[in-house]
């Protein structure tokens, strides 16, 4: 049996629009977001309607034997949507209808190719919003981001994805549609497949419906911009603010690096003679606002920095917007740009942040630290040119430092980008190799055939 007979069949149950072959189509599919990964085109790309369409999709898949990769906008930063063994890429962009918005239980159901700002934008209405905000929240679909488990800016008080999935439909390797959890807060009947399935990166079966947990709009917020002479003052401040007792809805980092390329690239005002800045934001009702915000003046004063408050909403959002231009302006100083999200317990940031430093210096490479630092995830930022193999030894070395180093402070390797093909070799550092072959048995299970996005998280072979 041939691929051309399997194209032949997909045409014949989805119909001529949701079936791509051309090369030039192709070769769109063949990465994603991440560098210095393999590239390589799918033998076709299919683009199912609704959730009938995944399940034959599914089951023409398995009397072909081609692996299928499941793909939203493809802005992960782990390779985790490449199909390096060619085959079936099932993009879910066409699968983008929000079902429901369901105040009185504070939840929405969405089929996957919903891009995350458009939920926030109909659930604004409602007082309600939807926390997890991913950097590329304007572009992501929610299939993606709970594939992969995304975080975001806000993930310090409000938590990752996996803290908002509530339930979920899922086309398993077999064919079979099976649904787990619902709108209920409280469920433990069985074992908890719905955290199982959140993460799992496509690789134990695809996503065709989820119910999300939404909360109540902050009545009041109020956004900070600190300015640090020193990287250490600055991760200390970030440890103080929380040991105050005080947990901001984000508390963002960019060192010096960053800063100067983002103000070169955007111009919001940022101050380039700092060694590295944090965006800071408070919300909740008005007076525990306002205590808070105060609260984090006082730590930042005594860390030795600056506080510079947004008076309206338009400066408000050229700070965010600063932020989240942070790695399109790094990624403009050279052509290749290796994104890291190595993660540490936030007691250890400044250790993290110096260790950065320090490992940039030795490899000789420019590396721009950025992220989440509020709850411990900084963002590596390596700025390189692969065509420069000698370089890009160096950027490999230091990667692995960056890794050892955060596992040395009590990290973990990923913190939201997930594992895909970039970080699989390094999951026995983090797990053992024990560890990891209880991950393999549960891909066994469930896709024996190894079928799902194979080649991601562990290898079956």
């Amino acid at each position: 049996m041939s691929v051309t007979q399997a194209i032949e069949a997909l045409r014949r149950e989805l119909g001529e629009n949701n079936v791509i072959t051309t090369t030039e189509d192709l070769f769109c599919y063949s990465y994603d977001a991440t560098a210095d990964l393999p590239e390589q085109k799918p033998d076709v790309v299919v683009t199912p309607e609704n959730v009938d369409q995944v399940v034959k999709v599914v089951k023409i898949a398995r009397q072909f034997r081609l692996p299928i990769y499941p793909r939203g906008s493809g802005t992960n930063l782990s390779g985790g949507t490449v199909p390096i063994k060619g085959g079936i890429v099932l993009s879910t962009l066409k699968m983008n209808r929000i079902l429901e918005i369901d105040p009185s239980n504070l939840t929405a159901t969405v089929q996957p190719g919903v891009i995350i700002q458009d939920l926030n934008n109909a659930v604004a209405p409602y007082g309600l919003i939807y926390p997890p905000d991913p950097g590329t929240v304007a572009t992501a679909t929610m299939g993606g981001s709970v594939a992969e488990c995304s975080g975001g800016l806000r993930g310090l008080k409000y938590g990752v994805t996996r803290h908002y999935v509530m339930g979920l439909e899922v086309v398993l390797a077999d064919g079979e549609v099976i649904r787990y959890g619902g709108k209920t807060v409280k469920n433990v009947t069985g074992y908890d497949l719905v955290r199982l399935f959140t993460g799992s990166e496509g690789t134990l079966g695809i996503i065709t419906e989820i119910i999300v947990r939404l909360i109540p709009a902050p009545q009041a917020r109020e956004t900070m911009l600190a300015g640090f002479s020193r990287l250490a003052d600055a991760g200390n401040a970030v440890a103080d603010i929380i040991g105050q007792k005080v947990i901001p809805a984000t508390l963002e980092i960019m060192d010096r690096v960053t800063v100067e390329t983002v103000e070169n690239f955007a111009h919001v005002g940022l101050p380039t003679d700092v060694a590295a800045i944090l965006l800071i934001e408070v919300d909740g009702i008005p007076e525990v606002v306002k205590s808070e915000a105060a609260a984090v003046r006082q730590v930042v004063a005594k860390n030795g920095g600056w506080v510079k408050t947004a008076e309206n909403d338009e400066e408000r959002e050229k700070l965010w917007s600063a932020r989240r231009a942070a790695l399109p302006a790094l990624a403009q100083r050279k052509p290749t740009t290796i994104l890291e999200d190595a993660t540490v317990p936030r007691s250890k940031i400044t250790d993290m942040l110096l260790a950065v430093e320090d490992i940039g210096k030795r490899y000789n490479l420019v590396i721009g630290t950025f992220g989440h630092a509020g709850d411990g995830n900084l963002h590596p930022t390596i700025l390189a040119d692969a065509r420069d193999e000698e370089e890009m030894e160096r950027v490999r070395a230091a990667v692995e430092e960056i890794f050892r180093a955060a596992l040395s402070l009590g990290g973990t390797l990923s913190g939201e980008h997930g594992i895909g093909i970039a970080k699989k070799q390094f999951l026995p550092w983090e797990m053992g190799n024990p560890g990891v072959q209880v991950l393999k048995k549960i891909k066994q299970a469930l896709d024996p055939d190894n079928l799902l996005n194979p080649g991601k998280i562990v290898d079956l072979t």
